[in-house]
This record gives C-alpha cells, structure tokens and sequence, in this order.
C-alpha cells in the first residue's frame, strides 16, 4: 500500500487537534513503506515485523497507545480536515457515548470521490443484518475499548468489535460530519479477499445472532456463481442465483430453516438485488 501511504499520513499529520499521538504498525512491508515512514520518523513511531493481520496489527497499535481517543486509518483510507477535533469535541461533551462515528465517502485509487459511504443513524437492530459504520470515521474512547478488544484474528474485525460492543452495553452516536475516505480498488482487502471476508461476516452474524439474513446469503452466493466483486462490477441477478440462495441459506440457518424460508419467500429477487448492490 506504498502506493497510498502517503496520502494517508499527510492526512493525520494536517489535522488541526493539537495532542495526536501517532502510531504506524506494520508487518514488515517491502515496497517502499518502510522508507516512506523513515521521512516522518520525527512526527510519527512506526514499528514493523510479522503480524497475523490487520486486526492484529491495530491490536499491537492501541495495545501501545496512551490516548484517551483512538481510532484507526488502513494505509490507503485519510481523514477529512478538522476530522479529529470534531470527534474529540464530540466526545468531550458527550461523557455518556463510548463511539461516536461520522460521515464518509467511498473514493477510488486516484482519490475521486465514488459516492457517500451509506452510514446510517446507530440501529442495534441494522447491525444485526449490516456493518453500517465508516470505520475509518469512527473514534472510541480507549477506556472503553479496553474493556472490549479487537480480536486480532477475525478478518471481519471492526464488524466484530462494533457488534460485541452493542452486545456489550456501549453506546454509540452518528454525527452528520463528514470525517474520513474509505479507498475503493482493486488491491482492497474488501474486493480482493471477497470469498473469505463473505466467509467470516457470514460466521460473524451467525455466531453473534443465531442467523445470517438473506442479503448476506444471495450476495455469498451469487459470487460464488460468478465471481463479480459486487462494487466495481455490479451483482447481476438471475433466477439461477435466487433459487440456489435458498439451499445455502438453509445450509447456513439450520437452526432457523423457516425464518430463513420465509424471509427468501418475502423477498422479491429485485430487492435483493438493490440491496446488495452497494458493496
């Protein structure tokens, strides 16, 4: 992600909130990355070496943070000007929310604005059928988050981590700023790694919520029909795709088979369809 890196410092760096601490964790990068971090080692730390992945990589991160606020930034996502002293003062005045989390456009790998990232007001409900939240615009209070850690394997880590700190009591606010981009290409862990990361957020509402709702079912599907990313090459829908949605789901919701029937037999394959086709 040399590619993107910069960016994404310069980002950080050109905030206006005067306490920042800074911290790059890396896993032993060989494209460039490291020399690139060398030219900030007097405004930002960087550590590098074997991880087990991203999660794990922000685990180590906020494992050494001494913040009150943390938040993450992938190495090709940026933060919108004035993002953290928006966040912070948020916070500030709001002792009782432990995540507040902002606006967020979708951008491609030349930066051009794709279309608004789809927040959606704080439903505990909607998390339990979608990840609604602009990771890269979200800050936590770390003595919340020390209460509720990232697990450094799941590969759908911030999904996990908003889900069990639902579960768990914490309180979250949306705010209508707009505080970060979340890079849209090729290379992104999102489109690249589709199957897996369909896999884990497939394992995660399952395990957290007993049931995986039919968007996540017919979109699993549907890729491994025709292998669409489902962002730069729309879902296409067929009747083959709707009718083969129905045995995975119920493979996937043995436990819940006439939930998951009658919530394939409500859906008309033209909403499904829709409501897959953001991404």
């Amino acid at each position: 992600m040399s590619r993107y890196l910069g960016e994404c410092i310069d980002s950080v760096l050109a905030q206006d909130y005067p306490r920042i601490e800074y911290l790059v964790v890396d896993g032993g990068s060989t494209d460039g990355s490291l020399e690139l971090l060398e030219r900030y080692h007097d405004r930002l730390s960087y550590t590098t070496g074997p991880d087990r992945g991203p999660s794990d990589a922000i685990h180590k991160g906020f494992r050494q943070a001494k913040g009150e606020i943390l938040a993450w930034l992938n190495a090709d996502d940026t933060l919108l000007p004035g993002a953290v002293g928006t966040a912070a003062s948020y916070l500030s005045s709001h002792p009782e929310i432990d995540v507040v989390y902002g606006e967020g456009w979708w951008i491609d790998e030349n930066g051009a604005t794709i279309r608004r990232y789809p927040t959606q007001p704080f439903d505990a409900r909607l998390l339990e059928r979608d990840c609604f939240i602009c990771q890269p615009a979200a800050f936590l209070r770390a003595s919340s988050y020390r209460r509720c850690e990232l697990d450094p394997l799941n590969r759908s880590f911030d999904y996990d981590l908003w889900v069990r700190m639902t579960k768990a009591g914490f309180r979250f606010a949306h705010i209508g700023e707009y505080l970060a981009n979340s890079r849209m290409h090729r290379g992104a862990m999102t489109i690249s790694q589709r199957l897996p990361l369909f896999r884990a957020t497939m394992d995660l509402l399952r395990r957290h919520y007993g049931y995986v709702p039919l968007s996540w079912i017919f979109g699993y599907t549907a890729y491994r029909i025709d292998y669409r990313d489902q962002f730069f090459e729309p879902l296409q829908p067929s009747l083959w795709k709707y009718l083969a949605a129905l045995l995975v789901g119920l493979c996937w919701n043995r436990r819940h088979p006439f939930r998951f029937l009658g919530e394939w037999l409500a859906t008309p394959i033209r909403y499904v369809f829709r409501k897959r086709k953001r991404g």
